[in-house]
């Protein structure tokens, strides 16, 4: 499968840019190099690229405007390369929509571990329309599409909805009013590659609150239970 995938990677450092390129090529990937906005921009013109692996730290536009832009597309996968010690760095890009981290200085094996867990996120079967049809489940006012993996409203218009967004909140509605701990969890949507104790949950959770709860400051759907993890209730009267 490695030699359909067409990664990209975006950082202004070019040590970093071709040692990635190197390693990924090796190991059978297609690979392009962008030292910033532009050149990301020029090459998604001419091909279609699978995952960006986008530095967050850059000059001019930086990473964090970048990961916007490309969450519009929800196709494409984002992995974030962040300084070790910079936390808010890690939460801001994955409010922003990206599906993993890599923090600096990093080792090439984890970053291709996360490649494979992203595009194993991405490329999950979907069933036929018909079947699709069948495999609904009402989330508040909205709709949960399982095997398409959408989210949309009442109306059929479509929210956006990363992979590891939809991953938890099918966990969640899978397992209504039990109460869920970190770990729990991590195994549940099989993404061991998170760490249960860096807050990566809690930031995706408090972005299916926005797109969820009517009031996301005052959760119904997903409640927090102190000390312990998260607990969804469904069938609300939103």
């Amino acid at each position: 499968m490695s030699d359909s995938i067409h990664i990209l990677v975006v950082d202004d450092e070019k040590e970093i840019r071709d040692n990635i390129r190197d390693y990924f090529e090796i190991h059978g990937y297609r690979v392009h190099e962008a030292e910033g906005g532009a050149e990301m921009r020029d090459v998604m013109g001419r091909e279609p690229v699978s995952i960006v692996i986008l530095d967050l730290r850059m000059p001019g536009e930086d990473g964090f405007t970048l990961c916007q832009e490309l969450n519009k597309q929800p196709d494409i996968g984002i992995i974030m390369l962040t300084g070790s010690a910079e936390t808010v760095d890690k939460v801001i890009g994955l409010e922003m929509g990206a599906d993993d981290y890599v923090a600096k200085p990093f080792e090439l094996r984890e970053l291709l571990a996360r490649v494979k867990s992203v595009m194993r996120r991405l490329n999950q079967p979907q069933a036929s329309d018909e079947q699709a049809a069948g495999r609904e489940v009402k989330v508040g006012a909205l709709i949960l599409g399982i095997d398409d993996r959408t989210l949309r409203d009442a109306e059929g218009n479509y929210l956006p909805l990363t992979s590891m967004e939809y991953d938890l909140l099918r966990v969640f509605v899978e397992h209504p009013n039990k109460v869920l701990n970190r770990d729990q969890l991590l195994d549940l949507a099989h993404n061991r590659s998170w760490d249960p104790f860096d807050r990566s949950i809690d930031v995706r959770i408090t972005r299916l609150r926005k797109k969820i709860e009517p009031d996301p400051n005052n959760p119904r759907l997903i409640k927090t239970i102190r000390g312990v993890g998260y607990v969804y209730v469904p069938n609300r009267d939103l």
